[in-house]
């Protein structure tokens, strides 16, 4: 316990939404026991109120057929084998129905604390489930102490609500035994009615209080160490040095994407050593489009492709360095450098026409 206090003072970081999902796919959830007896109790007391009356009656009913004719059954007879077929019927419904219900109260109070979840985690062997060491630490652990605190406070309380509840009854329950069966049945509802209402308000309570501190408890065990969340981010992030290198090689393909455009290009515009822009052209174009830039080093490789392909360099310094600065590469030619640009276009398409052009 010493050494796990330490290790959960360093936790100071809220948990992130991808250690709440990893816990949420082990089963690790926060979920209060209390919550779902609350649930069976309210699903016990409808139970109780609708059902109680219908079903005494006619289990009553039966029995009381049974007892009144009962020098007319013949063992093995028609009549004595429709009357236990009957019988068997009413008891399958009255076992039944509780069963659906307790069981959907039991599905509705998981959902309401978590979201639906499927993981084989919790039942997957672990040689700490059965290690007598780690079950001697779980069960003398300070968990184990708490819940054994709480079910000890939870029997004390429920015990004296029922108590406080029977105790103004008690005369009635004295006369109970001597009453006609249809008066004990309205009797016994009543009291059984009164008690399940006092039970539910005081496990609503329990109930309320526990969640909190279950949900307390489990998010403070999700909580992150500032490492935890730098190494997380890593992870999500990817590596610094990994992702410099993947930029790098993103750069490399564009670069060479680009490059392998100039050859097709209309026009290089240079700066002349600093920039350079290569334009295409064509007659269904609504406007140029620049097909690569670059400045230095790069500005010197477009220009060598351009002339080892024939493609036609022109020196205008203001326009090659409007355009580097004004547009990407596949992209347009922005409207306040038309005009230049169609110029510069319209003059390399004369000289194609006349005496012929070589790049030089």
């Amino acid at each position: 316990m010493s050494s796990e206090a330490p290790e959960q003072d360093s936790k100071t970081e809220d948990p992130s939404q991808k250690k709440l999902e990893d816990a949420h796919k082990k089963g690790d959830v926060a979920k209060s026991q209390e919550v779902v007896t609350w649930f069976m109790l309210l699903g016990s007391a409808a139970i109780f109120t609708m059902m109680a009356p219908a079903t005494a009656a006619n289990l009553s009913g039966s029995l009381e057929l049974l007892l009144m004719n009962a020098d007319q059954f013949q063992l093995g007879g028609a009549g004595f084998a429709a009357f236990f077929n009957g019988l068997a019927l009413t008891l399958v419904g009255t076992v039944l129905i509780p069963l659906v219900v307790l069981s959907s109260c039991a599905i509705l109070a998981n959902l309401i604390q978590h979201r639906p979840l499927m993981s084989a985690e919790p039942i997957i062997p672990k040689f700490s489930k059965i290690s007598p060491l780690a079950g001697a630490k779980r069960l003398f652990s300070t968990e184990s102490l708490v819940n054994f605190g709480k079910g000890l406070a939870k029997i004390f309380i429920v015990g004296t609500v029922v108590v406080l509840v029977v105790w103004p009854e008690r005369d009635r329950l004295e006369t109970m035994m001597t009453s006609d069966p249809l008066i004990i049945l309205a009797d016994f509802q009543e009291i059984g009615l009164k008690i399940f209402i006092a039970v539910l308000l005081i496990v609503t309570v329990i109930a309320l209080a526990d969640y909190m501190y279950v949900r307390q408890k489990w998010w403070k065990k999700q909580m992150m160490t500032l490492q935890e969340t730098r190494d997380e981010y890593k992870q999500q992030e990817g590596d610094p040095h990994v992702k410099g290198k993947l930029r790098q090689l993103r750069q490399e393909r564009s670069r060479r994407r680009m490059m392998s455009a100039v050859p097709d290009a209309t026009v290089v515009i240079t700066n002349p050593t600093h920039f350079a822009v290569a334009l295409k052209y064509d007659k269904g174009m609504k406007a140029p489009l620049c097909v690569a830039k670059g400045a230095d080093a790069i500005a010197l490789r477009i220009r060598e492709l351009a002339r080892e392909h024939d493609v036609p360099i022109v020196e205008n310094p203001p326009l090659a360095r409007a355009l580097f600065a004004a547009v990407e590469v596949d992209g347009v030619i922005p409207n306040e450098h038309f005009k230049a640009v169609a110029e510069v276009i319209g003059f390399v398409m004369r000289l194609k026409r006349g005496a012929g052009w070589k790049s030089s």
